[in-house]
């Protein structure tokens, strides 16, 4: 079994994180808050939220099945825990991380950022995983491994046994950023970080559950990750309303008819796009979206643009060279990309 620790950048084994006045609170009946120089003017804003999101973790080890322990919250979607792992694994200047490409551009910002190298390593022309060059490309350096499952923008999950044999195989981190996992079949990894404790898991609120504004996302990892990641982070970095609307939702909200909707729309969208003579093709999904390849990407985006619809051109990615990427709207905004979209060939 793999120590976690040993990854871990040695300043920060032995930080002392900053210590909020609530920390120091061991319970009792308190009816008087004068410890934070908070305003004492209660308007529902007026004190700190929890620091360590205890009561919003319970909620979420209970939704995803695994200890709060495990559980780190970021307050700016998953990119917070992106940023982290820079922080916690790599040091500037110094370290390396190797990522498949094409994929979220997230990690690559952050990495210049942080003064990190950043490797890239092209999917097959399949958009498959390609383990054997990704293991290839890390040296006694690299730190970290990202892969993106769901993908974005190719939109396929890879096999969770390709990814095993990487964490396997790989002396450092493995982050599997699982953005849109509740659309695919292929199973998340979060049941692995048991046995596995170099991976770290992503999640998010953004997508499925449909809260990309309260800006919450999710890592998962083995408990002295975790920790690591607690001391790390700064001390109130999810607001309270986000915490308590989360934990609303998470109660009273059932996202299965949703996202069983998305699938359907994402196949019908799928057929109808196919029927077209501008469409040369329509990649298979795991996500809520689509790459769509066509004879003149730019063209089109711009004729969709005019008529009120916005889509993401990918097209200057390698890999993705005359791609859209079109996120799977309600069927009317579907309906209306393809009405547009028939309109546009008529045209030409």
């Amino acid at each position: 079994m793999k120590n976690p620790l040993k990854y871990v950048r040695k300043n920060l084994l032995a930080l002392a994180p900053y210590s909020t006045a609530r920390d120091e609170f061991k319970g009792g009946d308190i009816s008087v808050w004068l410890d934070a120089n908070e305003s004492p003017y209660d308007n529902g804003l007026n004190r700190y939220p929890d620091p360590h999101q205890h009561q919003l973790k319970h909620h979420i080890a209970e939704l995803k099945g695994v200890r709060p322990e495990q559980i780190f919250i970021g307050g700016a979607g998953s990119d917070e825990a992106i940023d982290l792992v820079y922080r916690v694994f790599c040091r500037p200047g110094e370290d390396n991380v190797v990522a498949i490409a094409p994929s979220y551009g997230v990690y690559s910002v952050a990495a210049a950022i942080n003064d990190v190298e950043f490797r890239e390593v092209q999917l097959r022309s399949d958009f498959s995983l390609p383990v054997n060059r990704l293991l290839k490309a890390a040296d006694s350096r690299t730190k970290v491994i990202w892969i993106c499952s769901p993908n974005n923008p190719t939109a396929n999950a890879f096999p969770r046994a390709d990814i095993a044999r990487i964490a396997e195989a790989f002396e450092g981190i493995v982050v599997v950023d699982e953005a849109y996992i509740d659309f695919s079949d292929r199973g998340s990894m979060l049941d692995v970080i048991d046995n596995y404790p170099n991976v770290i898991v992503l999640q998010t609120f953004s997508k499925a559950w449909g809260l990309a504004s309260l800006r919450l996302g999710m890592a998962f990892a083995c408990e002295e990750i975790a920790q690591i990641f607690a001391k790390v982070k700064y001390p109130y970095n999810v607001n309270g309303p986000t915490q308590k609307a989360i934990i609303d939702h998470i109660i009273n909200s059932d996202i299965s008819e949703n996202v069983s909707e998305i699938k359907k729309q994402r196949e019908l969208l799928a057929n109808s796009l196919n029927e077209l003579p501008i469409v040369k093709k329509v990649f298979p999904s795991d996500a809520n979206f689509l790459l769509v390849k066509f004879d003149s990407p730019d063209s089109i985006y711009d004729y969709l643009v005019e008529n009120g619809v916005i889509v993401r051109n990918r097209s200057k990615l390698i890999s993705c060279e005359g791609c859209l990427r079109i996120t799977i709207g309600i069927p009317e905004e579907n309906a209306r990309v393809i009405t547009l979209l028939k309109e546009y060939t008529n045209k030409e």
